[in-house]
């Protein structure tokens, strides 16, 4: 794997860790481009905790600020860490189906034979 990809799906772990910006990003994904406003009227954030965590998001690369009228940002989704983030988990999973399934055919021969009776 990429140094790169590692960094990616650090951030985006990061990121995920917080139940708050994840509710922000399942708003997102449901409800489209959002401004900071527009987020804290829908979620039970203030809109200064939520300008914290989208500055996070942003820096993670989860989401993208798209400059609009009046000075307002609006902010979406943008997925391609997201992706990044599955093949890393993808690629690790994959290291570990070997030795758990030799482990897991190592355990099940060294099972003792019972009678039956």
């Amino acid at each position: 794997m990429p140094p790169d990809t590692e960094a990616i799906a650090e951030q985006v772990f990061a990121a995920l860790a917080d139940p708050s910006r994840r509710a922000i990003l399942a708003a997102l994904a449901t409800g489209g481009p959002a401004t900071a406003t527009d987020l804290a009227a829908r979620l039970p954030i203030t809109r200064q905790a939520i300008a914290k965590h989208l500055a996070l998001l942003t820096e993670a690369e989860l989401v993208i600020a798209v400059p609009g009228e009046r000075r307002r940002v609006r902010y979406r989704l943008h997925s391609a860490p997201m992706h990044v983030a599955q093949r890393f988990l993808a690629a690790l999973a994959r290291d570990w189906d070997g030795p758990l399934g030799a482990l897991k055919n190592h355990l099940e021969a060294s099972e003792p034979k019972g009678d039956d009776q």
